[in-house]
C-alpha cells in the first residue's frame, strides 16, 4: 500500500487522482488552501471509501512553511510518503499578454511555478532522507512548444517553466533513490477552463469547440495516469494522455462526432 500526497486536490483533477489511487488501494493525502474546500473533499472521498486512508490538510502551495507541514503531516499520519504530486495550478483569464493584472501574474506565477519549486523541494529533501520516493509534475499548454493558444500566454510561460525544470530534476535525480516524472493529461474538462473565460461569448464558444474535440473527462484521464504512475520505476518519465496521433484522429472525427463534454454527453 503507497502513501500518496497531492496539491490542489480538492476538485479537478487533483480530486480525481486522489480518487483513482484510493480505488487502486493506496493512502492519500489531500490537501487545498481552504478549510472548507479540504472538508468537504474528505467527506465525498470518505463515502465511497476507508475514511482511515485519507488525510485533509490545509495547505497553500505558494507557501514553504505550509508544504513542509504538508509533508510533516503525511509521515505523521502514514509513516513516510512514496509518491508525491506537485497538481496545484492556476490560468489566467484569456487576455493579451499586456491586459493582465499585475496581481493575476502574480498569482499564476506563484502557484504554478513556486509552488512547483517548493513542493519538489521539501519532496526531495523528505524522500533522500527516508531512502526513497517518486515525484510528479503536471505539466500542460506550453508544456509542448508546437502549440500556441492566444490569450493564454501567461499559463503558457509558466507550463513551459515547467517542463524545464522536469528536465533539470531528472538529471539531477540520477544515481540518487528518488525518482522524477511529468503528467501531461491534455485538455481536461474542470472549472480551471471556466476560470480563463475573459467573459466574451464568442472566446468561450472557441474554448468549447476545441474543448469537445480533444478534451477528455476527469474520470477517464486520472485513472490512467495512476496506472501509469503506480506501474513506474524509472526516473525522467513523462506520461502523456493525449499522443498526437490520438489529437489528430479526434480532429479527423470531429465532423461525424457529437460530443458536448459541458452537457456531460459524449457520442463516440
Amino acid at each position: 500500500m503507497k502513501n500518496i500526497v497531492i496539491t490542489g486536490s480538492t476538485r479537478g483533477i487533483g480530486y480525481g487522482l486522489a480518487q483513482s489511487f484510493l480505488l487502486s488501494k493506496c493512502n492519500v493525502v489531500i490537501c487545498s488552501r481552504t478549510s472548507k474546500g479540504v472538508n468537504h473533499a474528505v467527506s465525498e472521498l470518505a463515502a465511497g471509501n476507508p475514511v482511515d486512508r485519507i488525510l485533509g490538510v490545509v495547505c497553500d502551495a505558494r507557501k514553504p512553511d505550509q508544504v513542509q507541514e504538508l509533508w510533516d503531516k503525511a509521515v505523521q499520519k502514514f509513516g513516510w510518503v512514496d509518491i508525491w504530486i506537485n497538481n496545484a495550478g492556476v490560468a489566467n483569464k484569456v487576455s493579451e499578454a499586456w491586459s493582465i493584472p499585475f496581481s493575476e501574474i502574480d498569482k499564476v506565477v506563484d502557484t504554478n511555478i513556486k509552488g512547483a519549486f517548493f513542493g519538489t523541494t521539501v519532496a526531495v529533501r523528505g524522500m533522500l532522507a527516508q531512502g526513497h520516493g517518486a515525484i510528479y509534475n503536471m505539466e500542460g499548454l506550453g508544456s509542448e512548444k508546437s502549440r500556441i493558444v492566444e490569450g493564454m500566454s501567461l499559463y503558457g510561460l509558466t507550463k513551459a517553466g515547467l517542463r524545464y525544470f522536469n528536465d533539470s530534476l531528472f538529471k539531477e535525480l540520477e544515481g540518487k533513490p528518488v525518482i522524477a516524472g511529468a503528467l501531461q493529461p491534455g485538455m481536461v474538462v474542470t472549472d480551471l477552463i471556466g476560470a480563463q473565460n475573459s467573459g466574451d461569448p464568442a472566446d468561450f464558444e472557441r474554448v468549447k469547440w476545441i474543448t469537445n474535440i480533444i478534451g477528455n473527462r476527469v474520470e477517464d484521464v486520472t485513472p490512467w495516469l495512476v496506472q501509469k504512475i503506480l506501474a513506474n520505476t524509472r526516473n525522467g518519465a513523462r506520461f502523456r494522455y493525449m499522443s498526437t496521433m490520438k489529437t489528430s484522429f479526434r480532429f479527423l472525427r470531429a465532423p461525424f462526432l457529437k460530443r458536448d463534454l459541458f452537457n456531460n454527453q459524449n457520442e463516440e
